[in-house]
Protein backbone atom coordinates (compact mmCIF):
# COMPACT_ATOMS: atom_id res chain seq x y z
CA UNK A 1 0.00 0.00 0.00
CA UNK A 2 1.40 3.03 -1.34
CA UNK A 3 1.29 6.13 1.67
CA UNK A 4 0.27 8.76 -0.07
CA UNK A 5 1.69 12.27 1.49
CA UNK A 6 0.03 15.37 2.17
CA UNK A 7 0.61 19.10 2.68
CA UNK A 8 -0.54 20.56 6.15
CA UNK A 9 -2.58 23.20 5.30
CA UNK A 10 -1.62 26.45 7.73
CA UNK A 11 -4.56 28.08 9.15
CA UNK A 12 -4.79 31.40 10.48
CA UNK A 13 -4.80 30.47 14.16
CA UNK A 14 -1.44 29.05 13.35
CA UNK A 15 -0.26 31.89 11.62
CA UNK A 16 -1.44 34.20 14.78
CA UNK A 17 0.12 32.01 17.06
CA UNK A 18 3.95 32.34 14.89
CA UNK A 19 3.43 35.79 14.59
CA UNK A 20 2.62 36.48 18.55
CA UNK A 21 5.81 34.15 19.44
CA UNK A 22 7.82 35.70 16.41
CA UNK A 23 7.18 38.97 18.29
CA UNK A 24 7.74 37.58 21.98
CA UNK A 25 10.59 36.77 21.20
CA UNK A 26 11.90 39.96 20.28
CA UNK A 27 11.20 40.35 17.04
CA UNK A 28 9.74 42.85 14.91
CA UNK A 29 7.79 43.94 12.23
CA UNK A 30 8.33 46.55 9.35
CA UNK A 31 6.33 48.26 7.08
CA UNK A 32 6.77 47.99 3.46
CA UNK A 33 5.25 50.74 1.94
CA UNK A 34 3.15 49.30 -1.27
CA UNK A 35 5.17 49.05 -4.58
CA UNK A 36 8.59 49.59 -2.77
CA UNK A 37 10.83 45.90 -3.07
CA UNK A 38 11.68 44.32 0.54
CA UNK A 39 15.19 43.24 -1.39
CA UNK A 40 18.22 44.40 -1.02
CA UNK A 41 19.70 45.36 -4.26
CA UNK A 42 23.17 44.34 -4.65
CA UNK A 43 25.42 47.14 -5.96
CA UNK A 44 27.23 46.28 -9.42
CA UNK A 45 25.55 45.17 -12.69
CA UNK A 46 24.36 41.72 -13.51
CA UNK A 47 24.71 42.25 -17.30
CA UNK A 48 26.41 39.84 -19.13
CA UNK A 49 28.88 41.19 -21.99
CA UNK A 50 29.29 38.44 -24.27
CA UNK A 51 31.79 40.16 -26.49
CA UNK A 52 34.57 40.64 -23.28
CA UNK A 53 35.31 36.76 -23.77
CA UNK A 54 35.06 35.68 -19.96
Amino acid sequence: MIKKTTKDSITTAMIEEQTAAFLKAGGTVEYVVKGTSGQVTPTGSKQIDLKSGR
